[in-house]
């Protein structure tokens, strides 16, 4: 309907013998009904001829720098163009709106999710909920409906970090709809960086992303678990856990797992990077200490 719509608009654009008038109906119906300032500016509009515009009702101001064309309602194809186009070259939408793009969870309303391949720029955008990945390369974007957007897999191991219950069932969605978004239901990068660290330094695998804990002091999902000797490893990031809040948050954590009797042990990613064997030598040394003493074999 949205097309069929800008489509009119253009005919009657052509009636009134409007070319530019015409070339932006174009863009907008290829964008889902919105088109950028830069594409106004190419179509031969400087910033008078916008501004009549939006006061004569024919364009509406969306984001800064995006517009909507005719009308001002749009749908989530329309909103989710605007948003993407908004945060500039190299975003894409991601997250709990990409899951909603591919069809793994409905749409809803709220702020739209873009991820950035950069940390340059604006962090803040009206109804925009920016996010900026540690790595966000060719083989994790995709197009869907002409809109940049994260691939399958990705989407989902976006959404496992910032709401696993949210990722479990747009996983299971993706499924019936045939898309292979097996992971290693890791939350972050950072955990998948863990991992890799993991086999290249020879430790045991452990269990990932396991819920533990009980009704005295609640329930917990943990990194990473070696349940025969009740260690827990957490990976922590600066961007996921800066803030009072998130510390006062790992420290109650901590203390309500060391009461389930587990060790829990704590790495940066940078921690990771710069002390590797030192981390390495640790976890293996609390597995051995640790693990469960094998039975006297009587004679």
């Amino acid at each position: 309907g949205e097309t069929r719509r800008l489509g009119r608009l253009c005919l009657d654009m052509r009636e009134e013998s409007a070319p530019f008038e015409v070339t932006v109906a174009r863009i907008a119906a290829r964008q889902h009904g919105v088109v950028t300032i830069e594409q106004l500016k190419t179509a031969g509009f400087d910033k008078s001829a916008v501004a009549r515009r939006v006061k004569a009702g024919r364009l509406y101001r969306v984001h800064q720098g995006v517009y909507a064309v005719g009308h001002s309602s749009l749908g989530p194809e329309g909103r989710w163009m605007a948003a993407v186009l908004a945060c500039g070259p190299g975003a894409v939408l991601s997250h709990a709106s990409a899951a909603q793009l591919w069809g793994f969870l409905r749409p809803a309303g709220g702020p739209v999710d873009v991820s950035l391949p950069t940390r340059a720029g604006r962090r803040k955008r009206a109804r925009i909920r920016v996010h900026r990945p540690r790595a966000l390369g060719p083989r994790d974007v995709s197009r869907r409906s002409e809109i940049p957007v994260t691939t399958p897999r990705r989407t989902i191991r976006d959404l496992y970090r910032s709401d696993p219950g949210l990722a479990r069932r747009a996983a299971r969605e993706a499924q019936h709809a045939g898309f292979q978004v097996t992971t290693d239901r890791t939350r972050s990068d950072l955990e998948s960086d863990f991992l890799a660290f993991r086999r290249r330094h020879d430790l045991p695998p452990p269990e990932i992303n396991v819920r533990v804990g009980d009704e005295t002091v609640g329930h917990f999902t943990v990194d990473f678990l070696w349940p025969a000797v009740r260690l827990v490893v957490e990976t922590d990031s600066y961007d996921y856990h800066r803030g009072d809040v998130s510390f006062e948050d790992d420290h109650e954590r901590d203390l309500a797992l060391r009461h389930l009797g587990f060790v829990v042990l704590r790495y940066t990613g940078r921690q990771l990077e710069r002390q590797g064997p030192l981390i390495a030598a640790e976890i293996r040394d609390r597995l051995r200490r640790d693990a469960p003493a094998e039975p006297t074999r009587r004679s």
